[in-house]
């Protein structure tokens, strides 16, 4: 298994596996309300099998070439995690997501992790779009794609059912172009 760092804290991204559904599991009951504000998620992770199958599920869209589920470790503990929700090799598209425990927040884990999986997707994998869905009540998410130069295109009113309640989601892109050209000018800010 492999870890890339994200900077002197002792943040790592690694793959998550189906042997790491226990961690997952403790992860999601430590963040289960802060994070299921805004992604169903935690709904699908109520339990080890829940966690299980959920993995799985991400381990054939990797099989397939159709996606991927990332963590997000501190200090050897799973404290968030990051995820091609959707995978289209042909068209050149693909949609990330994140969400963090509320222990972790403010570090610029996200962001920080998300600019490696960025360079992954663009230079190694030849992507041409990638795509931010968020929650218009997710304020940092949305911050998240601003710092890493997405353009907001438009909200989708009132077109997920979350919880019992009809909410509205941003969409938020970056193209190779773009990537390329914030990475050659030096531009990040992390925070």
């Amino acid at each position: 298994m492999y870890a890339i760092s994200l900077g002197d804290d002792g943040a790592e991204l690694r793959p998550v596996e189906v042997w790491h559904a226990e961690e997952v599991l403790a992860h999601i009951d430590r963040g289960r309300e802060f994070i299921g504000r805004h992604i169903g998620m935690p709904d699908v992770v109520a339990d080890l099998d829940g966690a299980i199958a959920w993995i799985r599920s991400y381990a054939d869209r990797r099989a397939f070439d159709a996606g991927g589920l990332h963590g997000i470790w501190l200090d050897g503990s799973l404290v968030g995690g990051l995820l091609f929700r959707v995978w289209d090799t042909a068209s050149g598209v693909c949609r990330v997501g994140c969400w963090l425990e509320p222990a972790a927040t403010g570090r610029g884990l996200v962001t920080r992790g998300m600019r490696v999986l960025l360079d992954w997707a663009f230079e190694e994998r030849g992507m041409h779009r990638v795509e931010w869905h968020v929650s218009t009540a997710n304020e940092p998410s949305i911050n998240v794609a601003r710092r890493l130069g997405m353009t907001r295109e438009g909200v989708l009113r009132e077109n997920h059912p979350h919880r019992g309640v009809r909410t509205s989601t941003e969409v938020w892109s970056l193209l190779a172009p773009e990537w390329r050209a914030a990475r050659r000018r030096g531009a990040h800010d992390d925070h």
